[in-house]
């Protein structure tokens, strides 16, 4: 179960209408989603409250700094909120659970050194130098007429750090935050720039249910395994592993099934020695990880 945090030390910056805007897309794709609340103003808690049962259900997550480890069962993701001025042996404890780390970050100087100072602290962590815990910056509320989508950009790139999105000052966000909805419970149409600016974002955290290209490529690569007899469920599997940032599984090995030394049916059971040297070599040219292939 992905655990995505929320991080930034300044108030203000977007965390909660971040946090809260990624459970409800996930919710909405039908995924089971559990959105908790460290920080002591409660803003995710009293959106949650907000939300009631009027749109797709969201589970409250009880969780403090002192059990933020003990992850919920049975639920695809879960959503962490965070309280500002994180740091020290709190701020590691939350990036000992997640998976994914993204951090909002606003254009006034204010918010790029909080950033800066945060990102910096993180990148010592071993669970986010190993890359284990991936880490990312959004830029919020950004003024589409202004340079500010530039500045955030380079304080990323400084601390070679992905920035995912670029998230544009809309009233839109204001006025769903205060029904208990976001702009992915209301009709495309009337939000459609400002669905745009999620794309890259939703297709780095939940490549299985990426909007636009990625989402298209991943249900190709879908279309050819099931051709070659792989099962869906290892279908979503290869698509989540194969590929670096639980992306999709690379176009370079999608060789069409008819080729020359591919069998159009999945191996999976061994019948000797031939077999064997030919199941490896299938798993092999089709780039499979070592974990999700039958044992011997």
């Amino acid at each position: 179960m992905p655990v995505i945090a929320v991080i930034n030390r300044k108030g203000g910056s977007g965390k909660s209408t971040l946090a809260t805007h990624i459970a409800a897309y996930l919710a909405n794709k039908g995924a089971s989603v559990m959105l908790g609340d460290i920080d002591r103003q409660q803003s995710s808690k009293t959106w949650l409250r907000l939300r009631g049962d009027k749109y797709k259900p969201i589970l409250g997550w009880a969780v403090d700094h002192q059990y933020v480890r003990r992850l919920p069962t049975g639920v695809s993701y879960a959503v962490i909120d965070t309280p500002g001025g994180l740091h020290g042996f709190d701020l590691a404890k939350v990036a000992m659970s997640a998976d994914y780390i993204l951090m909002p970050v606003c254009g006034s100087i204010f918010d790029r050194e909080s950033a800066a100072d945060c990102l910096a602290e993180l990148k010592q962590l071993p669970r986010i130098s190993t890359g284990r815990c991936k880490v990312a910056v959004v830029g919020m509320r950004l003024d589409s007429q202004s340079a500010t989508s530039r500045v955030v950009e380079n304080l990323a790139a400084a601390h070679q750090t992905q920035l995912l999105a670029s998230i544009k000052e809309s009233r839109a966000y204001v006025n769903c935050i205060e029904q208990g909805m976001t702009i992915f419970d209301m009709e495309n149409e009337t939000v459609k720039q400002e669905l745009a600016d999620w794309d890259n974002l939703l297709a780095w955290i939940a490549p299985e249910y990426a909007p636009g290209a990625i989402g298209a490529l991943a249900n190709a690569n879908n279309a050819i395994l099931a051709n070659r007899g792989v099962p869906a469920a290892m279908q979503r599997k290869l698509n989540m592993a194969s590929a670096g940032n639980r992306g999709v599984l690379p176009t370079s090995s999608l060789r069409p099934a008819t080729q020359p030394g591919f069998r159009p049916s999945y191996p999976t059971a061994p019948g000797g020695q031939a077999q064997a040297d030919e199941q490896k070599a299938w798993f092999e040219a089709n780039a499979i990880p070592a974990f999700l292939r039958p044992k011997a």
